[in-house]
């Protein structure tokens, strides 16, 4: 059996897992997998693939092009690049892993605190020989608007409660008993934009909610104000946030997830003032690669028994 685990880009998946346990011939590739051409020349002739998230996409098209693949394994339980119905066509198994869901919230924080009081630029500064050159904002007293109240967006508007934050929550079914079993009072989209002085963003992306953050939206924002996004590129115009950002329209912007990934070294984005970015980190913690490894190997041993576990197709 040959094993090809993809997107491995800090290359430390081997150290995560016991992949010898499985007595495969495994390959791990750091590179990122960009187009159909360089996916078929690294997989083919493995049977077994592990793929990170949404790093690497395999649509029918691809599929069609890897008939040595019978299973294919994605960190997590879901994942918007795989097209399961045509993998179950092809006969491709799917499997998937648990995850962690502190870690996104975790980082949403770090993204909030590190863009109201300057972090990054501060600490350049002081490496650089300079000293205080920016004046920070406030969270206590001040108001948070969580778009999306789920697992995730739980956990991110209870913090701020911790921090003496007002905070307020939308989605498009949320009622006030929801919201209150978090500390938190419903409103509607317009109301959280124009009121809340951080907006952080953890909806499931859909067709419907494609671009549910557009020039309307931003518009709103108070210029005192921030917003975060650790959830999904897809949900915001990035074209519009840009240009709210170069006009200083609002405080600023913290991003995780950009509409290519790996961000091109010409995105406008990296170029764009008010910004902190970093490199869709929300899932990149010890204990989550640990979960997502460790059981990738747990999936692959039990396929090669004869076995299923966490099946998606």
């Amino acid at each position: 059996m040959h094993i090809v685990v993809l997107d491995d880009y800090q290359n430390v998946a081997a150290g995560y897992a016991d992949w010898q346990a499985l007595g495969a011939e495994t390959t791990f590739v750091s590179r990122p997998i960009r187009d159909t051409g360089d996916l078929v020349e690294t997989v083919t002739g493995a049977e077994v693939v592990v793929a990170m998230r949404e790093r690497t996409v395999f649509s029918a098209e691809r599929l069609s092009q890897l008939p040595d693949l019978r299973l294919l394994v994605t960190t997590g339980r879901v994942n918007a690049s795989i097209d399961l119905d045509a993998a179950r066509a092809q006969g491709v198994t799917v499997c998937g892993t648990e995850s962690t869901t502190s870690a996104t919230p975790e980082l949403t924080w770090g993204l909030i605190l590190s863009v109201l009081r300057s972090i990054p630029a501060e600490d350049a500064a002081v490496h650089s020989g300079g000293w205080q050159s920016t004046v920070g904002g406030d969270l206590f007293g001040h108001k948070l608007g969580v778009i999306g109240l789920g697992r995730l967006g739980t956990q991110v508007a209870r913090v701020g409660a911790a921090f003496g934050m007002d905070v307020v929550a939308w989605s498009q079914n949320l009622d006030e008993a929801r919201a209150a079993d978090v500390g938190a009072h419903a409103v509607s989209k317009e109301e959280l934009f124009a009121t809340s002085d951080v907006v952080t963003l953890h909806y499931k992306l859909s067709e419907r909610s494609r671009r549910l953050v557009g020039v309307e939206e931003l518009s709103l924002m108070k210029p005192s104000s921030i917003f975060i996004n650790t959830s999904r590129a897809g949900l915001v115009d990035t074209e519009a946030l840009t240009s709210t950002l170069r006009e200083g329209r609002i405080r600023g912007a913290g991003l995780d997830v950009y509409d290519s990934e790996p961000l091109p070294a010409d995105h406008p984005l990296r170029s764009t003032p008010r910004t902190v970015l970093t490199p869709h980190l929300g899932y990149v913690t010890d204990d989550t690669y640990r979960i997502f490894f460790t059981q990738a190997v747990e999936d692959i041993a039990a396929w090669s028994a004869g076995e299923l576990v966490r099946q998606l197709t």
